[in-house]
């Protein structure tokens, strides 16, 4: 019995373009399809695909979309052509939310985005103003410098990322120092991270493996805990947590904590998708045993939220970081340097004094026992003499020698 291929599906970018003109966000696309927004980052990223009616209804959406886009684009030269004029030009007005819903309290919270936001999001998250641009005048480039493109990162997920790592180790000050220690690695390496599609995410994988260093045992400040939350529901929750081996901790935070799907845990924690399954089973199951009541997994996420959110964590500013990452990067520069310059002197040290060729040491003399000493030559006696006389008389060489004779 052969399966029957799925409902085919646009390539992921022309699902996203299809989406973007639409004007329709990744949330709002979400509630009509009933799954959640990252589900929907998924899919346009070509990651994962949906399945059984869920890809149906997808297919059938995009494809409503698509009808939607080509028929405005009929209609547009039909506008023109019986307009005839031009419209006058309207001043625009650039107006950004504040208050509920806002970057400042989006980056307070302990959920992230897991991916960078999208242009409709952009325009939302840009800062507080009011202007009225004129027509006549010739439009400014709204590219940002690498320093501001990096200060906007840094402010957006600073605060979110020190409350995961501080509920990852459970330290204060460890938790701002692995957070300002990966934006100096992302500063370091911007222009790789500036390409990826998801920067915090990087950063966010950085920052986890510098707070789950098995060196950071062996620092002094480290051997001495601190103050435990002051709430007790809170220091319950954070010393279960703390219980769990770091990499079931690890996933149970950017799984209930950040709102990661399975494959992308997978990806940032460097496992397969079933290790990563049977991890995060694992942690719930070890928190539900101590606390019934976080058996839930919204209830974790909630709780989660408000115990990170009940600690005053404190970040260095932008310039700060940025700051310290080129000393930082100056200091280990310099270090190499100095390294190879020091490591050519000693070589050329060493061929300038080595010996050109070899010469064995002479060993000093010793004494040998029971060897009788050896005697100078003297006068022979009359033995020696007449020994030597005959030798002498007989044939030394010829062919007589070589003929046998009877004695």
């Amino acid at each position: 019995m052969t399966r029957s291929p799925g409902t085919p599906l646009p390539p992921p970018k022309a699902r996203r373009r299809l989406r973007e003109a639409a004007s329709l966000t990744q949330a709002q696309l979400a509630d009509r399809m009933g799954v959640t927004r990252a589900t929907v980052r998924t899919w346009e990223s070509g990651r994962t695909t949906p399945r059984g009616r869920k890809r149906e209804a997808y297919a059938e959406l995009l494809k409503a979309l698509a009808e939607e886009e080509s028929a405005a684009a009929k209609r547009a030269p039909e506008a023109e052509a019986e307009s005839g004029a031009q419209p006058a030009p309207v001043p625009v007005v650039v107006a950004v939310r504040t208050g509920p819903g806002s970057p400042a309290e989006a980056a307070d919270s302990l959920v992230l985005p897991a991916k960078a936001l999208p242009a409709e999001e952009r325009r939302e998250a840009e800062p507080e103003r009011e202007t009225t641009a004129d027509p006549k005048a010739e439009p400014e480039p709204v590219g940002l410098t690498p320093a501001q493109a990096f200060d906007a990162l840094y402010e957006f997920g600073t605060p979110a990322l020190v409350r995961q790592t501080f509920l990852l180790t459970g330290r204060r000050e460890l938790a701002r120092e692995s957070v300002e220690r990966a934006f100096q690695t992302a500063w370091e390496n911007w222009p790789e991270v500036a390409r990826d599609p998801d920067p915090v995410g990087w950063v966010r994988a950085v920052a986890y493996e510098y707070a789950l260093s098995p060196w950071q045992r062996f620092r002094p400040r480290n051997r001495h805990p601190e103050p435990p939350p002051a709430d007790p529901g809170d220091r319950t929750l954070l010393n279960t947590l703390l219980r769990l081996p770091p990499r079931h901790r690890r996933t149970l935070l950017l799984y209930d904590g950040v709102g990661l799907d399975l494959p992308e845990t997978a990806a940032e924690t460097e496992a397969s998708t079933p290790a990563t399954a049977n991890r995060l089973l694992n942690a719930r199951r070890a928190m539900a045993g101590r606390l019934p009541e976080l058996a839930d997994p919204e209830v974790l996420h909630r709780r989660l939220a408000e115990v990170a959110s009940n600690e005053r964590l404190r970040a260095a500013k932008p310039p700060t970081v940025r700051v310290g990452s080129e000393r930082r990067a100056r200091f280990w520069t310099r270090a190499a340097i100095a390294f190879t310059v020091a490591l050519i002197g000693t070589t050329a040290l060493t061929l300038r004094t080595a010996p050109t060729h070899y010469e064995p040491p002479v060993s000093p003399g010793e004494t040998v026992r029971g060897v009788p000493p050896k005697v100078a030559p003297g006068a022979l006696s009359d033995e020696e003499l007449e020994l030597r006389q005959k030798l002498r008389d007989q044939m030394q060489d010829g062919p007589e020698r070589l003929t046998p004779r009877l004695e």
